[in-house]
C-alpha cells in the first residue's frame, strides 16, 4: 500500500504479531479490563411462541443462553450437541432451574430437545438441517455458539480433511447457516417476523497474523499440518467476522433474517478445555482473575439474538455493534472478506452443491 495514509503505525504491541499493529490500539488493554468488568443488560426479550437452535448448547454460554431462552417463553429450544448424554445432562438442569425460578411464561414449559451435531462432520450437519427441515414448524434464531480452540492440528476426516479449528468454527458454522437461510425465510413470511442466525465470533481476531493471507488459495492451507500454527483460533474468529460481513452485503436488502456476529468476551467457559500446556494453566490463571461467568458472557449472546436491522452483517461487542478490527475493515481487509468469502463459498458448494445460491432470495 503506497499511500500514506494508509500505512500501519508500529506501537510497543506489535511484537505480538504480523497483523496487530492494523488493528491493536495502545489503549486496547485497558478497555479489554474495563469491558470485562462492565454490567451487561440483563435479557429480557419475549421468546413466546418462538424456535430456538443453539450449538454446543450442553455447557457454558450455549448453556446459559438455552436458559435465558427456555425463561423467555421459546417455545422449543434446540440443544445441538456433539454429546447427546451431555446434552440431556444440560436439560435436565435447565428445567430444574426453571421450576425454581419465576417465568415470564408460567403457564408452559417449553420444550426442550436435543438434537445430536457434529461440526467435525460435513454429514451430520447436513442431516441436522434435514431434520430441522421435516420437523420444525419454524426456526427463529440460530444460535451458532459452539467452537474449539485446540492449539495443534487435528484432522477433522468427516469433514473434508480441514484443520478441526477451521472445520468447527468456520465451514461447518456457515454451512449449518445457509442449510437452514430457507427455512429462517419461510418462518418469516408465515409468522411475520425477523429471524436471526447468530455466529459467536471473539476479540481474538485482532491478534490474527494470518499468514495465510499470502497464500493463492487460502482454504486449501487450513488441510495441511505443516501451515498449522497456534495462531489457528484467531484466524477462525477473523474469517468468521468477514464472513458475516459480507453475508450482510450480499444477502438481499429485503431479505428478512438478519445475520450477526459478535464477541463474547473472556468467559468461564470449556472453550480452551483441550488447550496444551502451559497456554491452558495462562488461561485458566487469566480466567480466574478477569473472566466473566458464561451467564454474564451468555447476555452478550442474548443481545445479538434480540438486535434488530442495524446489526445485520455488523459485529457485536459488550452488547453494541461496534467495529472490528481496523485491519479486518482496512483495505486488505476488504479484499481479503471478499477473497475469503469467495472461497469459502466454493468450499461449501463442494459439500452441498448449490447451496450458495441459497444467500439470494
Amino acid at each position: 500500500m503506497s499511500d500514506k495514509t494508509t500505512q500501519p503505525t508500529r506501537h510497543m504491541f506489535s511484537w505480538l504479531t504480523d497483523a496487530n499493529y492494523f488493528s491493536i490500539p495502545l489503549s486496547y488493554p485497558y478497555t479489554f479490563i474495563t469491558t470485562q468488568w462492565r454490567t451487561l443488560p440483563y435479557p429480557n426479550t419475549s421468546y413466546t411462541g418462538q424456535t430456538i437452535i443453539i450449538t454446543g448448547a450442553n455447557t457454558g454460554l450455549g448453556l446459559e443462553s438455552a436458559r435465558h431462552f427456555a425463561r423467555l417463553g421459546a417455545s422449543t429450544v434446540i440443544l445441538a450437541c456433539r454429546d447427546t448424554s451431555k446434552g440431556e445432562a444440560a436439560r435436565s438442569d435447565i428445567l430444574s432451574s426453571l421450576s425454581q425460578t419465576s417465568s415470564p411464561s408460567k403457564t408452559t414449559t417449553p420444550d426442550i430437545q436435543v438434537w445430536p451435531l457434529d461440526l467435525c462432520s460435513f454429514s451430520s450437519v447436513t442431516h441436522f438441517c434435514q431434520r430441522a427441515e421435516k420437523e420444525l414448524d419454524r426456526i427463529d434464531v440460530v444460535m451458532e455458539n459452539a467452537g474449539i480452540a485446540i492449539g495443534e492440528f487435528v484432522k477433522a476426516d468427516d469433514a473434508g480433511g480441514f484443520e478441526s479449528t477451521i472445520a468447527v468454527n468456520v465451514v461447518s458454522t456457515f454451512l449449518l447457516a445457509l442449510l437452514l437461510l430457507p427455512k429462517l425465510r419461510t418462518t418469516a413470511a408465515r409468522f411475520n417476523v425477523e429471524p436471526r442466525v447468530v455466529v459467536v465470533s471473539s476479540d481474538a481476531h485482532l491478534f490474527a497474523r494470518f499468514a495465510e493471507r499470502n497464500e493463492a488459495a487460502i482454504f486449501p492451507c487450513f488441510k495441511l499440518k505443516e501451515k498449522m500454527t497456534e495462531d489457528r483460533y484467531n484466524v477462525s474468529k477473523l474469517l468468521s467476522v468477514w464472513v458475516v460481513r459480507e453475508l450482510g452485503v450480499r444477502m438481499a436488502a429485503h431479505d428478512p433474517v438478519i445475520v450477526n456476529a459478535l464477541n463474547p468476551g473472556f468467559c468461564r467457559s470449556d472453550l480452551f478445555r483441550h488447550a496444551p500446556f502451559p497456554l491452558n494453566w495462562f488461561v485458566g490463571f487469566s480466567l480466574a482473575l478477569l473472566g466473566r461467568t458464561s451467564e454474564v458472557g451468555s447476555r452478550t449472546l442474548m443481545t445479538a439474538a434480540a438486535a434488530g436491522r442495524e446489526s445485520h452483517g455488523l459485529y457485536m461487542d459488550c452488547c453494541e455493534v461496534r467495529d472490528p478490527s481496523a485491519f479486518a475493515i482496512g483495505e486488505e481487509g476488504q479484499r481479503l472478506q471478499k477473497k475469503v468469502f469467495d472461497e469459502l463459498m466454493e468450499e461449501l458448494d463442494r459439500i452441498v452443491p448449490g447451496v450458495s445460491k441459497n444467500i439470494n432470495i
